[in-house]
């Protein structure tokens, strides 16, 4: 039964890489099967925190896992792919362990996989990925701050497909998506290749980004400015109302704190930011034309 790998190395799903390392290092100098010989539940305990960390430390691994969850990601992920490319001797020396090397220690726990050397001592050819494919996907600038659902078609060797992928909030333009499974098929029996979403950004009349913050313009007469105003503030899903101050300059930048981008696993919301530009009319009537030259005269 799978296990939620984040509660397996004692850690929240805020925690940064360098905490996941440091989590890691601790358990496994603790249940090291050299530092355990003959005990089947520290053997135990050891093969699933290194399952873990293979996962969290891997950003595709871990972002995959933190987007479907733990269920979601283990239908789509074979523990084969797990441990694909991980070089436990490396890590192992990395972390100082000593005993036995990476690949023994692997061999006994995981039976091999990934093409390692299985328990009879036999290197078992690895079977071929089938090609990753890459995909561009465009999505309105919204969609890709708020998150949702998109339907995309493919050809996949010459078959179409419909899939329904989940765009997570937050998404940046030129991230790339994993869906696994979805690229090609192999030409020996092995897994199919990955389908690569390249994500581009249409871009939003009304709102720009940086980083998890938002920026809209918000026009005020120049009375407002002088003498202080209320104006209303379109959000991506509402609208606010907002204090201007008097003797607010143009250019200011009025912060509506956590309506930015939606926070995520370890992230906070990000703001949005109300840009005053102060409007200058094209055209006065006769009574607005005499009275700012009666402000004129007073240097205002």
């Amino acid at each position: 039964m799978a296990k939620d790998y984040y509660v397996v190395l004692g850690l929240e799903k805020s925690a940064s890489a360098e905490q996941i390392k440091k989590a890691y290092r601790k358990l496994a100098l603790k249940y090291h099967p050299d530092k355990n010989p003959g005990d089947k539940q520290a053997e135990e305990r050891f093969k699933e925190i290194t399952e873990a960390y293979a996962v969290l430390s891997d950003p595709e691994k871990k972002q995959q896992y933190d987007q479907f969850g733990d269920s979601g990601f283990h239908q789509r992920f074979s523990q084969e792919d797990i441990f694909r490319n991980v070089d436990l001797g490396n890590i192992f020396r990395e972390f100082g362990f000593g005993g036995r090397g990476g690949d023994d220690i692997f061999s006994q726990l995981f039976g091999g996989l990934g093409g390692r050397q299985g328990f009879n001592g036999h290197t078992r050819p690895r079977p071929v990925k089938g090609q990753d494919y890459l995909m561009r996907l465009t999505i309105p600038f919204r969609q890709a701050v708020l998150g949702g659902e998109r339907r995309i078609d493919l050809d996949r060797d010459g078959h179409p497909e419909h899939l329904q992928v989940r765009i997570p909030a937050g998404v940046e333009p030129g991230q790339k998506m994993r869906i696994p499974g979805k690229g090609g098929a192999s030409p020996s029996g092995g897994p199919a290749g990955d389908l690569l979403l390249e994500i581009n950004v249409t871009a939003d009349f009304r709102f720009r980004r940086e980083a998890s913050d938002l920026f809209t313009t918000v026009k005020i007469p120049f009375t407002g400015a002088c003498l202080g105003t209320t104006v209303t503030v379109e959000t991506l899903e509402d609208v606010k109302r907002i204090k201007v101050k008097p003797g607010t300059q143009n250019g200011s930048k009025i912060r509506l704190k956590g309506f930015g981008v939606p926070g995520r696993p370890g992230k906070q919301a990000g703001d949005l930011y109300a840009v005053i530009e102060i409007a200058v009319p094209g055209e006065l009537s006769d009574k607005q034309h005499k009275l700012l030259e009666k402000l004129r005269d007073l240097e205002l």
